[in-house]
Formats: C-alpha cells, sequence, structure tokens
C-alpha cells in the first residue's frame, strides 16, 4: 500500500477526526479510502449511463415504456440484471 501526504482544510480535518472519535472508522485513512471507493463506484455508474445514452442516442427510438426503461436500468445498476 502506497503512502501519501495530502493537505486538508481545517473544516474537512475536523469532521475526519470526528468521525474515528465517534467510532465510525478507525483511521483517517480508512475514511479517506471509503471515500475513494464510493466515488469510484459512482463514477462507474455514470459512465454506464453515459454509455447507454450514447448508444440510445444512435440507434433511435424505443417502444418501451418510460417505467420500463426506469426498472430496467434500475435492475442493471442494482446488479440484478
Amino acid at each position: 500500500m502506497s503512502r501519501q501526504s495530502i493537505s486538508l482544510t481545517e473544516p474537512n480535518d475536523e469532521w475526519l477526526k470526528s468521525q474515528v472519535e465517534s467510532k465510525e472508522y478507525s483511521s483517517k485513512s480508512e475514511i479517506v479510502n471509503d471515500l475513494i471507493r464510493q466515488a469510484r463506484k459512482q463514477q462507474a455508474k455514470i459512465d454506464w449511463i453515459i454509455a447507454k445514452l450514447e448508444k440510445a442516442e444512435q440507434s433511435g427510438f424505443t417502444s418501451d415504456s418510460k417505467e420500463d426503461i426506469l426498472a430496467q436500468s434500475k435492475a442493471i445498476l442494482d446488479g440484478k440484471l
């Protein structure tokens, strides 16, 4: 695991300290790694949505209802399809 040095604003540092003090996390590093994991998952979902929109724009029209499209998209994002 690589070690990094980062600078934090005072409010962010205080928030990190409060998370550790509340026993939510065991260290600031654990919090930062968790936040990065969450951001990576969110970016993966955004990338998937963008790819789907680009493909849809190129393919034309569909007869699926907006409810069907939404349900299918949610199922895919939740890993159910």
